[in-house]
């Protein structure tokens, strides 16, 4: 229910406006693919990593055809028992990686959700933190008269246009890392056959490396809304009360701002930092 102050309501809209995407956030996070919107999504997924299998089989040929002609000097050097030997298990094992690589991925992934999960009970959280405005705030903002609440509107009107686009930011990146993981496991069996050579065997781990990264940036997501949360438990000080109204409420937003786009950052760089750290390249 409105306050009848159109400040601190503009103001306290955007603030329930970021907790609802961090509360969404949080729900995410902790969802598998196959949950995902219903599960739908998923089913769609599966039919084509089903339909590309073939492609897969058809291009584990050609890579191992591609990759003796490369490693041999000629066919007469698959004569030799240990050559031939080493080439059919290459072999074998690229066709397990085309053929089961959906359980490997979803293995991968079930291992980043447990590590999810296990920072989440570790955190003792079970909920984001809710952003509020200091009862301190709410009585600067009522005291204030007509006149001197002009240059107020602009900038609550400016700091809330700030939280929402922030939290516009936010939400699309924690979006967008359920569509890199449909999209990898859409087209697995292409790279996975890569594995049947020996020179093109590079763009599968890169392929595995780049799917852990994406499982990762989940825990890095999670780890941020923490650290943020801590933020959020105590907020933005207010400053010398002799200050004009406008001043305080300035200093208030920009310091909230500031937390905020710390935390959009580093959720946005996420995939950065999982790849610099566990050096996935």
């Amino acid at each position: 229910m409105g306050s009848g102050n159109w400040i601190i309501d503009n103001l306290n809209s955007a603030l329930d406006t970021w907790d609802d995407r961090l509360s969404e956030i949080w729900t995410l996070i902790s969802t598998s693919p196959e949950n995902f919107k219903g599960g739908g999504i998923w089913a769609v997924i599966l039919n084509i990593n089903d339909g590309l299998k073939a492609v897969g089989y058809a291009l584990l040929v050609l890579f191992f055809v591609m990759g003796v002609v490369k490693t041999c000097g000629s066919f007469a050097e698959l004569k030799r028992p240990e050559l031939a030997f080493k080439c059919f298990v290459r072999f074998v094992l690229a066709q397990a990686a085309v053929t089961w690589g959906l359980e490997l991925m979803t293995a991968l992934f079930s291992i980043a959700q447990g590590m999810v999960s296990q920072i989440m009970s570790s955190s003792g959280m079970t909920a984001m933190s809710a952003t509020a405005l200091p009862d301190e705030m709410i009585d600067i903002i009522k005291d204030v008269g007509f006149l001197d609440s002009i240059p107020l509107w602009a900038v609550t009107l400016l700091g809330s246009l700030f939280i929402w686009v922030l939290s516009l930011v936010m939400i699309l990146t924690v979006y967008s890392r359920f569509f890199k993981l449909y999209m990898a496991t859409a087209i697995a069996p292409v790279p996975l056959a890569s594995f049947a050579g020996q020179p093109s065997s590079s763009i599968g781990m890169a392929f595995i490396k780049s799917y852990a990264a994406i499982c990762l940036e989940g825990c890095m997501i999670v780890l941020s809304c923490v650290i943020f949360s801590q933020f959020a438990s105590t907020p933005p000080a207010i400053s010398d009360t002799s200050l004009s109204a406008t001043t305080i409420v300035w200093n208030y937003v920009g310091e909230l701002i500031f937390n905020m786009l710390v935390l959009v950052g580093t959720i946005k760089m996420s995939d950065r930092i999982v790849r610099e750290l566990m050096g996935l390249g």
